[in-house]
C-alpha cells in the first residue's frame, strides 16, 4: 500500500497520473508532479494508486552547533522573514518545512562556503502580505545588530510580492547604513527545478562580498535564462510579473549591477549608487496610518472619505497624475462631490500625495486644468518620479519621524535615493 512520500501512479478511467503522493485530503488525492507543481483528483474518480517506488527517509545527522568561520572570507548574516527561499518540501509530512540555522543553509546552498561566512537566523517566518510598519522596523534594528558585530553585509530573505515594499522601507529606516543590505526572494518554490532561489541568494552573497556599496537592494533574476542576477535600487523597483522569476525591474532608474552566476563577477551598470557617509542611524516606522487609493473610473466621494482625519494618503493617479473632480455633463454630477470630498479629506489634516499608477515616469499636475486645480488645493508631489509603492512608504515614514509641516515639505526632497532628478533609463 502507498504512504505519503511515495512515488505513484493514480489511476482513473480517463488518465494515469504519476508523482509523488502528497498528505492525505477528504475529497482529493493529492499528488506533487515533477514540475513541482500538486494535483488535486477526485477521489471519485481513483480507480487505484499504484506504488511506483516507495519514499526513502534520510539519515538525519547531527549537525554542529556552529561551523568554523573561514580565515580570509567577509561575514554575511542572513536574516529570514519567510517566503520559499529558504524552504523544501518534507515528503515525510508532505508540508514545506523551513530551514533558517547557518549549518541548514549551507547544506540547501553548499556553494555559499566558497564566498562567505554564513551567519543565519530567523526573525519572522510570515507571509508578505502580513507585512506592517512595526516589521519593518524590528528588520531595522535586526540589520542594526549585524552591523555592530562588523559583519561586511546583510541578506534579508522575504516574500516576493511586497518585497519592493520592503526594500523602500529599510532605504529609509536605516540611515547612512555603512555596508550593503540585500532583499531577495524566490518566484518559484526551492523543490522546483525552475526555482530561482540558489541565484538569487548566491546572487546576493557574490553581490555583497565584492562591493562598496553601502545601502539597501534587491537582488533577484535578471532575466528568464540561469545566468545573471541583478542588482536593483530599494527605493527604486517593483515587482511587474506574477510569476517570471525576473518579475522584479527598475522603475526610473537604472540598476545597479548584475552578478553573473558561473562567472561570480560583477558588472556595475551604474556608478551612481550609494557609498558609506555620515553616521549610521535607525529612523523607525510608528503606527501612522496612511493609504494607498488608486484612482478609477465611476469613482464616489465615499472612496475618499474614507482617509479623512487619516495622517496621510497617497493616490495613484490616472496619467500625469489625475482623479475625476470635473462635472462635465449630467453623468459626472458625482465628480463635483469627489472635489468637496478632497477638499474635506484635507482640511482634516491628511496629508494627501499624487503619484501616477503609470509606475513608470513622473507627475506634472501642471499640464491640464484639473491638476493645476489639485496642486491648489493642497495636494503634494507635483513632479516627482516615485511610483506608488515607494510613495506609500515614504509618506509613511516621514510622518513617522517628522511633524506633519516638516513631513509635507521634505516629500520632495531626495532622502534614500527614491527621487531622480532626470530619467536616463527606460524600464520598460
Amino acid at each position: 500500500m502507498a504512504k505519503m512520500g511515495d512515488h505513484v501512479a493514480v489511476v482513473t478511467k480517463d488518465e494515469t497520473i504519476e508523482g509523488v503522493l502528497m498528505p492525505d485530503d477528504k475529497n482529493y488525492v493529492v499528488v506533487k508532479l515533477s514540475s513541482g507543481y500538486n494535483i488535486g483528483i477526485d477521489k471519485k474518480r481513483v480507480k487505484d494508486i499504484k506504488l511506483v517506488s516507495a519514499h526513502v527517509t534520510a539519515d538525519k545527522k547531527e549537525t554542529p552547533s556552529r561551523l568554523p568561520h573561514k580565515a580570509g572570507l567577509p561575514t554575511i548574516t542572513i536574516l529570514h522573514t519567510g517566503g520559499t527561499i529558504a524552504s523544501k518540501v518534507d515528503y515525510e509530512t508532505g508540508g514545506v518545512i523551513s530551514k533558517f540555522t547557518p549549518e541548514e543553509i549551507l547544506a540547501l546552498f553548499p556553494e555559499l562556503r566558497d564566498i562567505a561566512n554564513i551567519e543565519s537566523r530567523l526573525v519572522r517566518n510570515m507571509a508578505s502580505d502580513d507585512m506592517r510598519f512595526a516589521h519593518y522596523t524590528i528588520l531595522a534594528k535586526e540589520v542594526e545588530k549585524e552591523v555592530a558585530k562588523g559583519v561586511q553585509g546583510v541578506i534579508v530573505t522575504h516574500g516576493t510580492d511586497t518585497l519592493h515594499y520592503t526594500s523602500a522601507a529599510l532605504a529609509f529606516a536605516l540611515k547612512n547604513i555603512p555596508i550593503p543590505v540585500i532583499l531577495v526572494g524566490s518566484q518559484r518554490s526551492s523543490d522546483r527545478g525552475s526555482s530561482d532561489a540558489a541565484m538569487n541568494l548566491l546572487g546576493a552573497a557574490v553581490f555583497i562580498a565584492g562591493t562598496n556599496l553601502a545601502g539597501v537592494g534587491v537582488c533577484m533574476h535578471d532575466n528568464s535564462s540561469d545566468h545573471t542576477a541583478i542588482i536593483l535600487p530599494g527605493t527604486k523597483c517593483r515587482k511587474m510579473h506574477s510569476t517570471r522569476r525576473d518579475a522584479f525591474k527598475a522603475i526610473n532608474a537604472s540598476p545597479w549591477a548584475t552578478v553573473d552566476y558561473k562567472t561570480r563577477k560583477i558588472n556595475y551598470i551604474s556608478t551612481d549608487y550609494p557609498r558609506k557617509q555620515g553616521t549610521f542611524e535607525i529612523a523607525p516606522f510608528k503606527e501612522v496610518k496612511v493609504g494607498l487609493l488608486t484612482a478609477h473610473t465611476q469613482m464616489y466621494a465615499d472612496e475618499f472619505l474614507t482617509y479623512k482625519d487619516w495622517d496621510g494618503l497617497v493616490i495613484a493617479g490616472t496619467g500625469l497624475g489625475h482623479i475625476p473632480i470635473t462635472e462635465s455633463d449630467p453623468e459626472t454630477k458625482e465628480h463635483s462631490k469627489i472635489l468637496k470630498a478632497v477638499q474635506d479629506v484635507l482640511k482634516s489634516g491628511t496629508i494627501v500625495a499624487m503619484s501616477t499608477q503609470t509606475i513608470s515616469g513622473r507627475v506634472d499636475m501642471n499640464v491640464y486644468a484639473p491638476g493645476r486645480k489639485l496642486i491648489e488645493l493642497g495636494i503634494i508631489g507635483n513632479l516627482a518620479d516615485l511610483h506608488p509603492e515607494t510613495a506609500f512608504i515614504k509618506l509613511a515614514w516621514l510622518l513617522s519621524n517628522y511633524p506633519k509641516d516638516k513631513a509635507k515639505a521634505l516629500y520632495t526632497t531626495n532622502i534614500a535615493g527614491e527621487l531622480s532628478e532626470r530619467m536616463e533609463y527606460d524600464s520598460t
